[in-house]
């Protein structure tokens, strides 16, 4: 018996020798900087102690070139992992300065004008599903990829460093497989130039990866047999840290990860937040909660407007199926909302060409929550209807106040400071639902409302209206048969290019305010 348990153990360490035998080769082989990406999971946690070691391991003249070691911060991390990965990134500097290694840790995150609340709550965006997972790129890919670029303009070229493994999936495998190149320890990256991937693990397994943290200390004194009980209270794995959009679809949506977001809303269950609330963390479980709310109201038609961010209205063919004699409209599920069967004759049938007289006559505004029911025929005789846009002004307004009320009552029990959306965040979301028309400037007094003080907000009295003279603005428009949206929007413009000698620009944008499809349906 000890006999087989001496070998397994001489095999490991073979395993782990070799790994670090090819790190050392790889790195001087160059003076090609590396980025490694770290997401506080196992596999990354792995190369990062991997490289660590070795480099400890070689001569200190031989130490030439920087390892930036970077991980993702999205601004909606699940609180404990950001909490974990803070401080790690900590300990791995601090050690790397104690033993003057060439290493460097950095948090990368997502410009404010693209980061998941702004996107949702400023812009309208719904939120992320399998069909439109616009998160990834905003919050994940784009930002790492910026820190490499910027690398690659001052270094020319530069390595990638990356915990992928083949054993993960057959998918993964084969897009590993597929960027490789027989005989080369390096594959070049996909989709940036200059750019090249390094994966020191892609041969292990997952008994390999445990037995590799488990049996060996991490050098900047993190515990791994913590790390090891998170996977094993939660049964997820983890959420790369992902640089490339080709691997995107591999890397799966991060919601049935300790290591991804706490409001993703990309699976229908989210056994992130799940498993740390039956972990025993109940503070969270507002969290959870929210996130609930958030993905049930996605495909709310009165909460969505029913043209695109661009003006355009869509047409959407409806499925008619009859049962028991009885005409329905069939409403498929989709994410968190159910099948439903709607009787046809509760639908007005109209043609296409009859629309904008519908919604004149019944006083239809189609970016409100305003969802008439009504078929359009088009021009293949389809019953359709009218495809959604982007979360109404008055939804967005909700769900920021609800994500405020419970920012207000939520206690993190490590971090005093915890904000679910960052003082920046409101700032540019106020921007934007003032562009979009929000001239009463509703979002200091929803903050107000919620936490009964301000925040230094910026002034601009460029355009204030007042209540009264709004309402009688909306009056007028009403009286001339002028779209009030379309004033609003007009009157933006001109705002945007007052003081200016020369105004390049001015009569496009009023052209194509003109010109949205919903006023020309």
């Amino acid at each position: 018996m000890t006999g087989i348990i001496s070998q397994a153990f001489n095999e490991k360490t073979t395993l782990i020798d070799e790994a670090k035998q090819e790190v050392k080769n790889t790195y001087l082989a160059d003076d090609r900087p590396w980025v490694i990406g770290y997401s506080g999971g196992k596999d990354s946690t792995v190369v990062v102690q991997l490289v660590f070691e070795a480099l400890r391991e070689l001569p200190s003249d031989q130490l030439t070139k920087k390892v930036h070691v970077i991980s993702s911060d999205t601004l909606v991390e699940t609180p404990l992992i950001i909490q974990s990965i803070n401080t790690t990134l900590r300990r791995i500097e601090d050690k790397a300065i104690e033993l003057d290694l060439p290493i460097e840790t950095h948090k990368v995150k997502p410009m404010v004008d693209q980061s998941f609340w702004v996107n949702i709550i400023g812009k309208g965006y719904p939120s992320p599903n399998q069909q439109f997972r616009w998160c990834t790129d905003r919050l994940k890919i784009d930002p790492a990829n910026q820190f490499i670029k910027d690398k690659v303009n001052a270094f020319g070229e530069v390595i990638m460093v990356l915990g992928v493994r083949e054993s993960e999936s057959a998918t993964r495998a084969n897009v590993i497989k597929s960027h490789s190149v027989e005989g080369k320890v390096l594959m070049r990256h996909s989709t940036l130039t200059n750019a090249y991937v390094y994966a020191p693990i892609r041969q292990f397994d997952l008994d390999e990866v445990w037995n590799y943290l488990l049996n060996f200390e991490s050098p900047w004194g993190d515990d791994n047999y913590e790390l090891h009980r998170l996977y094993k209270e939660s049964g997820s794995g983890e959420c790369p840290l992902v640089v490339d959009k080709t691997v995107k679809e591999s890397a799966g949506s991060c919601g049935n990860s300790r290591f991804g977001c706490w409001v993703c809303t990309v699976v229908n269950e989210d056994k992130a937040l799940s498993g740390f609330i039956d972990s025993g963390h109940d503070w969270m479980k507002p969290l959870l909660d929210f996130r609930n709310w958030l993905a049930s109201i996605r495909d709310d038609r009165t909460r969505r407007m029913k043209y695109r961010m661009n003006g355009q209205v869509y047409f959407r063919p409806m499925q008619i199926k009859e049962i028991d004699g009885k005409d329905y409209v069939i409403v498929p599920k989709k994410g968190s909302r159910k099948k439903d069967l709607i009787p046809l004759e509760r639908f007005e049938i109209i043609e296409k060409s009859d629309l904008k007289q519908y919604l004149n006559k019944n006083n239809i505004d189609l970016s409100s929550s305003d969802d008439p029911m009504v078929l359009i025929k088009d021009e293949k005789q389809n019953l359709c209807r009218l495809g959604l846009g982007a979360f109404t002004l008055e939804a967005r307004k909700e769900i920021l106040q609800r994500l405020l009320e419970v920012q207000r009552d939520l206690t993190h029990p490590f971090d005093d400071e915890y904000d679910l959306i960052k003082e920046e965040e409101l700032k540019e979301i106020r921007k934007l639902w003032f562009n979009d028309g929000d001239f009463e400037d509703s979002l200091p007094k929803i903050y107000w409302d919620v936490f009964g003080e301000d925040l230094n907000w910026e002034k601009d009295e460029r355009l204030i209206f007042d209540q009264d003279e709004l309402h009688q603005l909306e009056m007028m428009c009403q009286e001339e048969g002028i779209d009030f949206k379309l004033v609003k929007k007009l009157l933006l413009i001109e705002k945007d290019y007052t003081g200016y000698k020369v105004r390049r620009g001015l009569m496009d944008q009023l052209s194509s305010a003109l010109q949205q499809d919903y006023l020309h349906l």
